[in-house]
């Protein structure tokens, strides 16, 4: 079958078209005609050979896909040949990755696609969805009532999560870096947008809570972001982050005792350990989106796998809006 083969670590000169071996099907596993995939940050550092997660090379990359079951393994329950199924199920060490005809897929990372969406919309879903229900409902536990505050609302988990927040219940409040982004905010369900370039978080804080704080903060960028959320969270209240790879000062963390909760949504698949949880959160996506609640924010270009380096670009470049996708097109 074709496939997108890296042949070396570093830029997306390293990517090539060739031929692979069909994967044969195992139990537990469903073979997937794929016909979608999107780009994730991991997927260009695994490209760049800067995380030791990634497939021996030449290897195929990517964990997203939505496609259509061609074929059940032995013990399988739920999915029959025909299914249309979305998943983050590969792109890592001995789970060969998605941009190729057909993808074997661990049945326990999957989930019906939604019916309303095309298969390059689910396509962006996975990873950065289950990344946020993690975040935000399995680990700070929102509730309706609470106020809380997500950072990059149009990034690909910020989007969600802003979407996620308002599904639970919350007052949500989101972080944008100019004008047309606070107004795709809105038009996701944010109740106040917060233009971050113009207002720091002292001044918002007293602005939008009277200085009293946010119950949840939603980090999704790192760094910088990390510390503004320490800082924007409330006496005892949370802060999640998706990207802490970094050194902090922990001193209000302390002081105001808050709740620090760290997402890393790949240790399942990585260790083989809970991944039917990955399978029950992706069903829960599905239900809020064909229930109006949740919806992707794609990125305006759409790629055909063999431009899988442009498509790369794009998301480097951090001008790309919500998710960068990519379909099948032999």
């Amino acid at each position: 079958m074709k496939a997108i083969l890296l042949q070396e670590h570093g830029s997306t000169a390293g990517f090539s078209i060739g031929e692979i071996p069909m994967p044969e099907i195992c139990p537990g596993h469903v073979l997937v005609k794929v016909a979608a995939s999107s780009v994730n940050p991991v997927d260009y550092k695994i490209r760049q050979g800067l995380l030791p997660v990634g497939p021996d090379l030449p290897g195929v990359l990517h964990g997203d896909l939505a496609g259509t079951v061609s074929q059940v393994g032995e013990g399988v329950e739920g999915f029959g040949e025909g299914d249309e199924v979305y998943g983050c199920v590969g792109g890592f060490k001995g789970m060969p990755g998605v941009l190729s005809e057909y993808a074997l897929a661990d049945a326990r990372l999957l989930s019906t696609k939604p019916s309303n969406l095309s298969m390059v919309e689910a396509a962006t879903l996975p990873l950065v969805g289950i990344t946020a229900w993690n975040g935000l409902i399995d680990r700070a536990q929102i509730r309706a009532g609470q106020r809380v505050l997500v950072h990059a609302s149009c990034g690909g988990v910020g989007h969600l999560g802003l979407q996620l927040a308002k599904a639970f219940g919350a007052e949500v409040h989101a972080t944008a870096s100019d004008d047309h982004k606070m107004g795709i905010g809105r038009e996701l369900g944010a109740d106040r947008m917060i233009n971050y370039k113009q207002t720091g978080v002292e001044a918002y804080l007293q602005s939008e809570t009277q200085g009293a704080g946010y119950d949840v903060v939603f980090d999704t960028v790192g760094g910088k972001c990390l510390d503004d959320s320490f800082q924007a969270a409330r006496i005892g209240g949370s802060v999640v982050s998706i990207a802490a790879r970094s050194t902090h000062d922990l001193t209000p963390v302390h002081i105001k005792s808050l709740s620090l909760h760290v997402v890393f949504m790949l240790l399942p698949i990585l260790r083989d350990e809970g991944r039917e949880r990955h399978g029950e959160i992706l069903g829960e996506l599905t239900s809020l989106v064909e229930g109006s609640k949740l919806r992707p924010l794609v990125h305006e270009e759409v790629f055909d796998f063999q431009e899988v380096g442009r498509a790369h670009d794009a998301l480097e470049s951090g001008q790309a809006m919500g998710k960068v996708a990519l379909r099948a097109n032999w």
